[in-house]
């Protein structure tokens, strides 16, 4: 029944549907700690694995936060993917440590080029380690195809709960926009967007990729995302590396 909304003018009304619906929740609590992160594509390759690493390095007038994550992802079927994330990230002492785990899954509902955009879903769940704090995402992946360039869209819902955390549980929603001029696989210069009820923030990024085989490739980005939310300084630079096989 999905697929019977991806067609012409369909594609665009159901994209507007959401936003207005994660407009209309973003009046909820929720805060940018995570927020700038990779901007998910809705592709998967058919029993594809991967590993991955990610570096997120945010300063502001509170301090300087820095988070890395390490996962190893495979295909459950031709269109389902899951990965096991380790992630470690500086404590108030400076000291480097493992606080969380992460499983995600990634379903891509339909084929590449089938409709005029692509569609894809998020899942992910969270546990902090070694305390009872727990956060379950849910997402739409979106991507259009336009000329020599790509609109990505990632639309997230999460709920947080446990007894460690301070704030009780909540509901926050997030937005993450990337445009990618596809210069070349290996140089591809983008612009990305985060946004949730507290934070905005946009900058520049480069992707690119490069082929060992037509199954075995590198995937690296980098960008630097300003926050725009009146702190005197407010920036954000992230990293990823991935090889998929």
């Amino acid at each position: 029944m999905f697929t019977k909304w991806l067609r012409g003018s369909e594609t665009r009304e159901l994209t507007m549907y959401f936003i207005i619906i994660l407009m209309s929740l973003v009046s909820l609590n929720a805060h940018a700690d995570d927020v700038v992160d990779r901007v998910y594509s809705p592709h998967v390759l058919p029993f594809e694995n991967d590993i991955e690493w990610r570096m997120m390095s945010r300063q502001n007038d509170e301090g300087n936060d820095l988070l890395q994550r390490v996962a190893f992802g495979t295909a459950l079927s031709e269109n389902i993917i899951t990965e096991v994330f380790l992630v470690g990230e500086r404590n108030d002492r400076d000291d480097f440590e493992l606080s969380s785990y992460e499983v995600e899954v990634r379903w891509m509902l339909t084929e590449q080029g089938e409709y005029p955009s692509d569609w894809g879903i998020l899942l992910e769940v969270e546990k902090q380690h070694r305390k009872d704090s727990w956060e379950v995402s849910f997402g739409l992946l979106n991507e259009w195809e336009l000329g020599v360039t790509s609109l990505r869209s990632n639309a997230i819902v999460k709920h947080l709960w446990g007894s460690a955390r301070n704030q009780g549980a909540n509901t926050e929603a997030e937005l993450r926009l990337q445009w990618r001029y596809r210069l070349s696989p290996a140089l591809q210069p983008a612009l990305e967007l985060y946004s949730d009820r507290n934070y905005f923030g946009i900058g520049p990024a480069i992707i690119g990729e490069k082929h060992i085989s037509p199954r075995e490739f590198w995937n690296w980005e980098l960008a630097f995302v300003k926050g725009l939310n009146g702190q005197s300084k407010d920036h954000t630079l992230r990293a990823v590396i991935e090889y998929k096989f």
